[in-house]
């Protein structure tokens, strides 16, 4: 079975608006039970993407801390080759997505090329929000380069359709 990569987004946008900790715990106690089992994982870059916004996720990152083993934010320095090919494929879309676009996505603090650069070397599914804007220039989105690099992204619904869980 193929694991999945979860993006920032995952978090923060259940967090927030989708599934509050305090409204549907199902789905936190769900997320925390694949966590245990290893179906899914994410990365260091998200981790402090979530602590450090922490003036609005306070909850957020007590419930990561808490219920999150030690092992579920992996290091992302591994994929530093990969990390570098997504740069020099950004680098090359100049004439597409505009400078500014092209400089945010690598910050790097961004956990979002770190993320497809995890996906790549390890064979997952990258979960995000995202969805693809391929005329888009004003930001470079997780999806257009997962198709540029053929990594998998899907969305938390099809995730939890793919492994038939319910919450």
């Amino acid at each position: 079975m193929k694991k999945y990569l979860l993006d920032s987004n995952f978090f923060i946008q259940a967090h927030r608006s989708i599934y509050p900790l305090d409204i549907v715990p199902s789905f936190w106690n769900k997320t925390e039970d694949l966590a245990s089992r290893g179906i899914i994982i994410s990365l260091d870059k998200v981790r402090a993407e979530i602590y450090d916004n922490s003036s609005h996720e306070d909850d957020l990152k007590d419930w990561c801390t808490a219920k999150l083993n030690d092992n579920f934010f992996k290091s992302s320095e591994h994929v530093l080759s990969n990390y570098i090919k997504i740069v020099q494929w950004v680098n090359s879309m100049s004439n597409h997505f505009n400078e500014r676009a092209i400089q945010e996505f690598l910050e790097t603090d961004l956990a979002d090329p770190w993320l497809v650069a995890y996906a790549m070397e390890n064979d997952l599914k990258i979960v995000t929000y995202e969805v693809s804007q391929p005329d888009r220039k004003n930001r470079v989105k997780i999806p257009e380069v997962c198709n540029q690099f053929g990594v998998e992204y899907v969305d938390t619904i099809k995730m939890m359709r793919e492994l038939r869980e319910s919450f």
